[in-house]
C-alpha cells in the first residue's frame, strides 16, 4: 500500500501526524509532500520537530501569493510527482489550497482521493476555505467524516452513503496524542508567568478579518478593552502581523502580542484560559477539548456542534463592546458534556478503511 499524503498548512501538520503514525504502525509506504504554503519556521519547521514527523520526500515551496498562482503552483509541481510515484491513495486533509490541489491533481490522473475532514460546511461561499472543501468532497473517492453534522450535509448534497465512513475528529486524535508531551516538555506557562494568573487566549488569522480594516480594528479593541480586566495573550499569525504594520493606529493596549506558539505550547496555552477567543476552526474544537469556553469571532461555524452545546459563542466581529462583553461573560460558562468527535481513534478507523477500500477495488480487478 502506498500513500501520497498532501500537506502545506500548520493545522495539517497536526492531523497528519496520528495518521502518518498509524500507516509507518502497519508498515505502509508514504510519501508525504510540503506544498510550503506555510513556510516559515514558526509554522512549518517546528511542527515537524514538535510532532515527530520525518522530513517531507518533497517540498515544493510553493510559498505566499493569491489563489489563483498559489494553487497553480502546487497543481504543476503535485501532478509530476504523482505521476512518478503512482500510488494507491492520495490523502488530502481539511480546507486548504494544499487540499484543493491535491485532491483536483490526483483526480485529473484517475488516482482516488481520500478527504479527512470530510463534509464541514460553513454555508458561506466567500470564504476560500469553503470552496475548497466542497471542491474536495466532490472528487473526493473517499470521503473520511468526523461528525454527525457533517454526515448529514453530505446527505443533503446527493453523496452516496458508500463514500462516506465515519471517522471522528483527527483533532482529538492528535490533542490526546500529544497532551502528555505538552506537559512535559513545554515551558511557555513558566516563562509567560501565567500559572495560577487567570488569562484569555486569542487568535486571530482568517483572511475575511485580517484583510478588513474595520473588523481587524474591532477585534482588537474588543480585546484591548478585555486586558484592562484580565490578561489577553494573543499568538500573531504571520498574515496577522503583516495588517498590523501599516496601520500602526490599531488599538493593542495591553494586549500581550507573541510569535506563533507550536502546538505543544497551544495545548498549554489553551488548556489553561478561562476563556478562547478565535476565528480558527480548529482552535474552536481544541477549546472544547480542553474544557475551555469559546467565543468565536464570526458570523458563523463549521462546528455547530460545540454553539448547540453551549461550548461556543458566535459574535460578528464588529462591534469591540460586543466582543469585549461576550468574551468576559463567557468566563466559568462550559457547556453540556458530550462527545460529538467521537473516542481519539479517527487514525485507525482513516487506515482501517482505506485497506478494506483497497482490498474491494483489487478484487474488481481480478474478476
Amino acid at each position: 500500500m502506498r500513500i501520497f499524503t498532501v500537506v502545506g498548512a500548520r493545522p495539517q501538520f497536526v492531523k497528519v501526524a496520528p495518521v502518518s503514525a498509524a500507516l509507518a504502525a502497519q508498515g505502509w509506504a508514504e510519501y508525504l509532500v510540503h506544498t510550503g504554503q506555510h513556510y516559515d519556521d514558526d509554522m512549518s519547521a517546528v511542527f515537524f520537530k514538535e510532532l515527530g514527523l520525518r522530513q517531507p520526500d518533497l517540498n515544493l515551496h510553493t510559498g505566499s501569493g493569491h489563489h489563483g498562482a498559489q494553487t497553480g503552483a502546487m497543481l504543476a509541481g503535485l501532478e509530476q510527482a504523482m505521476l512518478r510515484e503512482k500510488p494507491d491513495w492520495v490523502l488530502v486533509y481539511g480546507d486548504t489550497n494544499s487540499t484543493l490541489a491535491g485532491a483536483l491533481a490526483a483526480a485529473k490522473l484517475h488516482l482516488p482521493v481520500a478527504h479527512v475532514e470530510a463534509g464541514l460546511r460553513s454555508f458561506n461561499r466567500r470564504m476560500p476555505e469553503e470552496i475548497n472543501r466542497v471542491v474536495a468532497d466532490a472528487l473526493g473517492t473517499l470521503l473520511f467524516v468526523p461528525t454527525e453534522t457533517a454526515w448529514q450535509n453530505l446527505l443533503r448534497e446527493g453523496v452516496a452513503p458508500e463514500r462516506m465512513a465515519w471517522t471522528g475528529d483527527i483533532m482529538l486524535d492528535a490533542t490526546l496524542m500529544f497532551r502528555e508531551q505538552a506537559l512535559r516538555s513545554s515551558s511557555i506557562l513558566d516563562r509567560l508567568h501565567l500559572r495560577g494568573d487567570p488569562y484569555i487566549l486569542a487568535t486571530i488569522h482568517r483572511a475575511e478579518n485580517t484583510d478588513d480594516p474595520a473588523r481587524l480594528a474591532a477585534i482588537l479593541q474588543g480585546l484591548s478593552t478585555v486586558a484592562e480586566s484580565v490578561r489577553v495573550i494573543l499568538p500573531l499569525h504571520p498574515r496577522t502581523r503583516a495588517r498590523l504594520a501599516p496601520a500602526g493606529g490599531l488599538p493593542l493596549g495591553r494586549i500581550e502580542i507573541l510569535n506563533p506558539a507550536g502546538f505543544l505550547d497551544m495545548i498549554l496555552l489553551e488548556a489553561g484560559a478561562q476563556v478562547i477567543a478565535t476565528d480558527s476552526g480548529g482552535v474552536q474544537k481544541e477549546a472544547f477539548f480542553h474544557g475551555v469556553p469559546c467565543v468565536t469571532l464570526r458570523e458563523e461555524t463549521e462546528w455547530v456542534e460545540l454553539v448547540n452545546l453551549g461550548w461556543n459563542r458566535l459574535v460578528p466581529p464588529v462591534d469591540p463592546s460586543v466582543i469585549a462583553s461576550t468574551i468576559l461573560a463567557a468566563r466559568g460558562r462550559k457547556g453540556q458534556a458530550a462527545s460529538p468527535y467521537g473516542d481519539g481513534q479517527a487514525a485507525s478507523r482513516i487506515i482501517n478503511c482505506l485497506e478494506r477500500r483497497t482490498e474491494k477495488r483489487g478484487q474488481k480487478s481480478l474478476v
